[in-house]
């Protein structure tokens, strides 16, 4: 059925529109049907709060489409960003798991469709169907191997330049590649570029400047072009 935010929501993963190669759309029939019998699908705007660290896990959250970023904040309202999920993805994993509180914040970056599925469900699904654990322990690996990355890019990285370039560059993984250079739609605000590599939005803004000085990028709104590839790695070291 047609849902809010321009989604056309697809209640069941054996005839949704969005399958690809993700490991869930490419389960078994039986298994499908059963993960549909147990599942929730909702549309958020961008912005949406699907939970909270501190808070007590409910469930496990399927990515559709859309973008979510996973923050963890400070008793003083600092705030840093580990990670932007993709469709695909499982959210709160660890925590349904082991029945522990959330350890970040899920909020949507854009309009997304996700599928939630409450913890004892999710659990019984995975005693029965057991071909999922194999997508389990990838994504827990994959989840451990970025906070690494994101921890060295924090603790190794000497400058903000060297931050803010590396940033770029993993957006530029997913670019479109153009005449002029690597495009790409930037997820992110200023403001969250700052809480992703740990610095001020005015850091952020003037880096930007010196790059665009320096016509290593070109800015045109939410949209950059990597125009000196080379030259922006060159401020890479770790």
């Amino acid at each position: 059925m047609k849902g809010p935010y321009g989604f056309e929501l697809n209640e069941s993963c054996q005839n949704c529109k969005l399958r690809n190669q993700r490991f869930f759309c490419q389960l078994a029939p039986a298994a499908l049907k059963d993960l549909d019998a147990i599942k929730f699908t909702s549309a958020y705007p961008a912005g949406a709060v699907l939970f909270i660290e501190k808070q007590t896990a409910r469930g496990v959250y399927i990515l559709c489409d859309g973008e979510v970023k996973l923050s963890i904040s400070s008793s003083e309202g600092k705030k840093l960003i580990l990670r932007i999920t993709k469709p695909g993805e499982v959210l709160g994993l660890v925590s349904a798991l082991s029945g522990s509180a959330h350890e970040v914040t899920a909020e949507t970056l854009r309009p997304c469709q996700v599928a939630f599925i409450p913890r004892d469900a999710f659990l019984r699904f995975m005693a029965k169907h057991q071909e999922v654990y194999p997508f389990i322990a990838n994504q827990l690996g994959s989840h451990y191997q970025v906070a690494c990355e994101q921890l060295r890019n924090l603790g190794l990285s000497a400058s903000a330049p060297e931050k803010l370039a590396k940033l770029l560059l993993d957006f530029a993984v997913t670019g479109q590649p153009t005449k002029d250079g690597t495009r790409i739609k930037l997820p992110l605000t200023h403001e969250e570029i700052a809480e992703f590599i740990g610095t001020t939005r005015e850091t952020v803004t003037r880096t930007l400047s010196e790059f665009k000085s320096q016509h290593l990028v070109e800015v045109h709104g939410s949209t950059l072009v990597i125009e000196n590839r080379e030259a922006l790695e060159e401020f890479v070291t770790v």
